[in-house]
């Protein structure tokens, strides 16, 4: 998914200053600090990286452990109590 934004120029005098800027959003799901340091590269005419030297730690995500062959209960479903019978008792409700 992409967001749109402007490319901004504020000319003075003896300057000129760009501004890029990306919303809310993309600087929460990226988790940027105030004041942080970044660096740009021009990778060609249509694609700028961000480059962030001290980015936090990625989350990582916990793998469930697959069950082993030798279970005896792996991939088996409990009885439903209404299919369950008793010892001893029919299913037609006769002893």
């Amino acid at each position: 998914m992409g967001y749109s934004t402007k490319v901004q120029l504020i000319a003075r005098k003896k300057s000129e200053q760009w501004y890029i800027n990306f919303p809310s959003a993309v600087a929460q799901a990226m988790e940027f600090e105030r004041g942080e340091i970044v660096e740009w590269s021009i990778e060609d005419k249509e694609n700028l990286v961000l480059h962030r030297p001290n980015a936090p730690a990625r989350h990582i995500k916990k793998k469930l452990i697959a069950s082993t062959k030798n279970s005896k209960t792996s991939g088996k479903k409990p009885d439903s109590p209404s299919t369950k019978s008793e010892p001893g008792s029919e299913p037609n409700g006769s002893p």
